[in-house]
C-alpha cells in the first residue's frame, strides 16, 4: 500500500466518523432540521423570483420569503392545532356527561347484526349496554388523566419545542439565502459523473415538491370535503373528523374511506337511509374523485412511482419516522428507484451467444 493510498483511506475513515458524530449531535433537532430542508426546497423558487424582480440581497429577499412562508404554512398549522386541541375536550367532556351516548349507538347497532355476530359481541363484553356505557365512560375518564399527564408532560417539553421551532427557522433563513451553494458543494462531493449526479438531484426536488405539496392539498380538499358532509349531516366533533380524514388521506388509495365508510355504514344499518346514501354517494363520487383525479396529477406524475410503490413508502416512513414519514418514505423510495436505473444503465450488458 503506496503512501498516496494510505492518504486517502485515512481521510476516507475521518469523513466517515466526523459525518457521524455530526449526526449524532444533530439527532435531538432532526426533524427541525429536516423540515427546514423541506420548507427550503419548497419556498426557494419564490425567493429566487422576488431576487430576479426587485434585486435586492438574498439578506431582504431570504427574510421576505421567510415571513411569507409563516404566515402560509406554519402559523395555521399552529392555529388548526388550538382549534383540535378544544375540539378533543368538547368531545371528551360529552361523552362523560352522557351527551353523546355512543354506547347507545353501539346497542342499537348490535341489534340489527345477525345473531351470530350479536354473540360475537357479547363474548367480547361488549353486548350488555349499562356495562359498555359503564367501560366507555370508565375509558373516557382514563383519558382525561391521560391527556391531562401528556398535557403535564408537553408543558415540560414545550422549552424544547421552542428551541426546536426556532432552530427551524434560523436554519430556514440560512437555507433560502445559501440553499444553490450549499447544494453545488454537495453535489461536488457526490462521486458520480455530473449527469447522474443532476438527475438525483432533480429527482430529489421534483419528489420534495410532489410529495409535499401533492399529498397537503390532497389531504386539505378531502378533509374539508368529508367535514362539509359532516356538518350536514349534523355529526358532531366535525373538525375533529375532518382533521382525521385529512391526516388518513395521505395514504393513497384507502386514505379518507376509512373514516367516512363506517360512518355510511352505521347510518344504513340503524335506519338512517338517506343520511347512508347521501354520505355513501358523496364519499364515492366527490372524496373519492379527489383521490382518483388528483393525487395521479400532483404526486404520481411528478414522482413517476407507481401507486403501489408510493403506498407501501409511505406506511413504512409513517411507521418509522412518524409524520415525517409521509415525505421520508416517498423520497427514499424514489432515490432507490434511481440509483438502481442508474446502475442498470451504466452496468456493461452481457452479451449473450
Amino acid at each position: 500500500m503506496n503512501e498516496e493510498t494510505l492518504k486517502d483511506r485515512s481521510l476516507t475513515v475521518l469523513l466517515a466518523l466526523v459525518s457521524i458524530a455530526f449526526i449524532w449531535i444533530l439527532l435531538p433537532f432532526y426533524g427541525a432540521a429536516f423540515w427546514a430542508v423541506i420548507l427550503a426546497i419548497l419556498f426557494a423558487p419564490l425567493q429566487r423570483r422576488l431576487q430576479l424582480k426587485f434585486g435586492w440581497e438574498r439578506n431582504l429577499t431570504s427574510l421576505l420569503t421567510l415571513s411569507i412562508c409563516l404566515l402560509i404554512a406554519i402559523l395555521p398549522v399552529i392555529v388548526l392545532s388550538s382549534l383540535l386541541v378544544q375540539e378533543g375536550v368538547a368531545l371528551y367532556k360529552n361523552i362523560e356527561s352522557g351527551e353523546l351516548d355512543i354506547a347507545g349507538y353501539v346497542a342499537q347497532f348490535k341489534h340489527i347484526l345477525p345473531p351470530y355476530f350479536q354473540h360475537l359481541l357479547d363474548r367480547f363484553g361488549v353486548g350488555e349496554l349499562n356495562g359498555l356505557r359503564e367501560k366507555i365512560v370508565k375509558s373516557a375518564m382514563t383519558g382525561g388523566q391521560d391527556l391531562a399527564a401528556q398535557a403535564f408532560i408537553f408543558g415540560q417539553g414545550t422549552f424544547e419545542f421552542i428551541v426546536s421551532f426556532f432552530i427551524m427557522l434560523y436554519l430556514l433563513f440560512f437555507f433560502l439565502r445559501d440553499g444553490a451553494e450549499l447544494a453545488r458543494k454537495v453535489r461536488a462531493a457526490v462521486p458520480l459523473e455530473e449527469q447522474q449526479k443532476r438527475r438525483l438531484q432533480l429527482k430529489f426536488n421534483r419528489v420534495v415538491r410532489a410529495t409535499v405539496k401533492g399529498n397537503l392539498l390532497v389531504a386539505i380538499t378531502q378533509g374539508a370535503l368529508g367535514g362539509l358532509i359532516f356538518w350536514f349531516l349534523d355529526i358532531p366533533s366535525v373538525l375533529l373528523w375532518a382533521v382525521l380524514m385529512a391526516f388518513l388521506s395521505l395514504l393513497p388509495a384507502v386514505g379518507a374511506g376509512i373514516v367516512w365508510v363506517p360512518v355510511a355504514a352505521f347510518f344504513l344499518l340503524t335506519g338512517a337511509i338517506w343520511q347512508g346514501v347521501v354520505l355513501g354517494l358523496f364519499g364515492v363520487f366527490v372524496i373519492g374523485l379527489v383521490d382518483n383525479v388528483l393525487r395521479p396529477i400532483l404526486v404520481g406524475k411528478d414522482t413517476r412511482m407507481p401507486d403501489y410503490m408510493i403506498l407501501i413508502s409511505t406506511l413504512g416512513g409513517l411507521a418509522i419516522f412518524g409524520l415525517n414519514g409521509f415525505v421520508i418514505g416517498p423520497l427514499i423510495a424514489a432515490l432507490f428507484m434511481s440509483s438502481w436505473d442508474i446502475f442498470i444503465e451504466t452496468k456493461p450488458r452481457v452479451q449473450l451467444p
